[in-house]
């Protein structure tokens, strides 16, 4: 019987729901997958709009993983700040076969210094914030380089966990997967990427987020001066 594949997805406060269950419910298809919903502690987490992830391991107590993938959010500022938690992200990376992330979780790849070297993807907002950390921007859905997968913002952690799947077992069970979550999408509007919204309301955005974005700013230069 084959060995069973360890799939963990880092949890931490505030961190956005879509992009820790979006790929989750594509790696719970996976044949022979254990996924692992990893955090410091048991405790529940809260996500930013307040619903709970309940973990199945700890920092100290999860084994090692094929797959460590990290979700964005709010919370990453605090993580990419987090000793033990980096630290848990390098000592997992020098085993697992791919290391990957969705939206602004590359940034805490990135703070663990994981993506020195490579290409990399995240949400259009943080793109610019991964040359901080010695990465190549790349403005695409899911970006591969090596054993280094990430994925863009939020909803692209669906397409992300599609890719894991076929990286993982094969394109044939990677599209059985989708047709089970029917992953068909169709989106009522054409402004789910900068590049096709309005630029009056890309700008809007933009000027909404900028205390955020100079906030964050700051943290990616604190964190990456300790590199």
């Amino acid at each position: 019987m084959p060995a069973p594949l360890h799939i963990g997805l880092l949890l931490f406060p505030d961190l956005t729901q879509l992009d820790a269950t979006g790929p989750y419910e594509v790696f719970a298809r996976i044949p022979g997958a254990r996924v692992h919903l990893v955090a410091k502690s048991a405790a529940p987490v809260a996500c930013e709009q307040g619903l709970a992830i309940v973990p199945t391991a700890t920092l100290d107590d999860a084994p090692p993983l094929d797959v460590v993938c990290v979700p964005g959010g709010v919370g990453v500022n605090a993580v990419m700040e987090d000793d033990a938690t980096l630290a848990f992200l390098r000592r997992q990376a020098s085993s697992a076969r791919f290391v990957t992330s969705v939206c602004t979780g590359a940034l805490a790849l990135g703070a663990a210094g994981l993506l020195r070297g490579y290409r990399a993807t995240t949400y259009w907002m943080a793109l610019d914030f991964l040359r901080a950390f010695g990465a190549e921007p790349v403005a695409e859905r899911v970006v591969i380089d090596r054993d280094r997968i990430t994925g863009g913002g939020v909803t692209a952690g669906i397409d992300f966990g599609l890719i894991i799947a076929r990286e993982l077992c094969g394109e044939a069970a990677a599209r059985a997967i989708q047709l089970q979550i029917e992953y068909d999408p169709a989106p009522p509007f054409d402004s789910g990427s900068p590049r096709t919204a309005d630029p009056a309301l890309v700008a809007r955005l933009r000027a909404a987020a900028q205390t955020r974005q100079d906030e964050r700013r700051s943290v990616v230069e604190r964190a990456a001066a300790r590199l």
